[in-house]
């Protein structure tokens, strides 16, 4: 009998950033994936038990837990919880999906707490603390989705000039990173292909950092329409309807009344305040020397998927919840 390929248990791998870490990793067959979904209305996703037999002959495992669904909290404890079952199974590599812990980026300044970004923050750290034996561990470390600028970083016309797109994020003349997520899968094989170079790596991953005002001039030249930057307020840019709901609680759909629980008015304004601030750092010699034929550009990338600015449906969150409850930019 054929030897059979490794198991990767991923966590997440139904949504915008898991489904190219299960297309990069079984593409050519290398690696079998085992695709955990998170159902925040059945009782069965509550049940620790159940975690406990998806890590049954699993020699890899992938995590990339929600915030946006169970909370800060309850997105430590899992992060952490997950790291623990892993090794208590004897899993060969253990590879963590990141963000960057804003708060403690800005010297723990409360204007750039962001609850979906400490929380997986803290759990780097955490996993920074362990050992490389006898457990790989690696960190991919994300940004805000490239494909998001067709959903919730999407252009809206001009209410005086309708024919001229506007891209309104409040921002100034700062540059922000972001990632095409085809890349970001690509990125997870290496890590499990290269345990070598990769165990006790954090990889901090985009395509490019840049400004807003020069995502509005890919875009006039891509598709020859008109486009302009808007810095916005913050109080502006919770009025331009992309989160309908924005004092709702994020993750109380799962956590109940939880005096913890950031408003996504709260989180995002931590949020953009943080990239404002331009207090993160991506090594793109790194990243070029990792995947040469990375797509390094926003504009390479909006001629490469035929982007024209119309909405359409990326994060998974953002389709369950469409009244903006769960709503993701990173």
């Amino acid at each position: 009998m054929a030897n059979l390929p490794p198991v990767v248990l991923i966590i997440g791998g139904t949504g915008a950033q898991g489904r190219p870490v299960v297309e990069a990793l079984t593409a050519d067959g290398k690696y079998a994936a085992k695709v955990l979904s998170r159902d925040t209305s059945s009782d069965d996703a509550k049940k620790i038990a159940d975690l406990r037999k998806a890590f049954e002959g699993v020699d890899y495992h992938f995590a990339n837990t929600n915030g946006f669904a169970i909370g800060e909290k309850a997105e430590i404890y899992w992060g952490t919880r997950l790291y623990e079952l892993a090794r208590a199974f004897g899993v060969k590599h253990f590879v963590y999906a990141g963000l960057e812990y804003a708060s403690k980026l800005g010297n723990f300044d409360p204007k750039y707490r962001t609850g979906h970004l400490d929380g997986k923050g803290k759990v780097v750290d955490y996993i920074s603390a362990q050992p490389t034996k006898p457990m790989a561990w690696s960190v991919l470390t994300s940004c805000l989705y490239m494909e998001g600028l067709s959903e919730v970083l999407r252009p809206l016309p001009d209410p005086k000039d309708p024919a001229t797109m506007v891209f309104a994020v409040p921002l100034g003349d700062s540059r922000c990173p972001l990632i095409y997520l085809r890349d970001y899968g690509r990125y997870a094989r290496w890590l499990f292909d290269n345990p070598d170079r990769s165990n006790g790596l954090e990889l901090h991953v985009a395509t490019e950092d840049i400004a807003w005002k020069d995502v509005a001039a890919a875009y006039t030249a891509v598709t020859g329409k008109p486009a302009v930057y808007k810095d916005v307020t913050l109080d502006e840019y919770f009025k331009l309807g992309i989160f309908p709901e924005p004092d709702r609680k994020i993750g109380q759909a799962a956590a109940g009344e939880d005096s913890t629980l950031f408003t996504f008015r709260e989180n995002f304004s931590g949020f953009w305040n943080t990239w404002k601030a331009e207090l993160t750092k991506r090594d793109y010699n790194l990243l070029d020397e990792i995947l040469p034929s990375r797509v390094k550009s926003v504009k390479e990338w909006m001629e490469l998927t035929g982007y024209d600015g119309k909405p359409r449906s990326v994060l998974k969150d953002y389709r369950d919840g469409a009244s903006g409850s769960k709503a993701s930019a990173a």
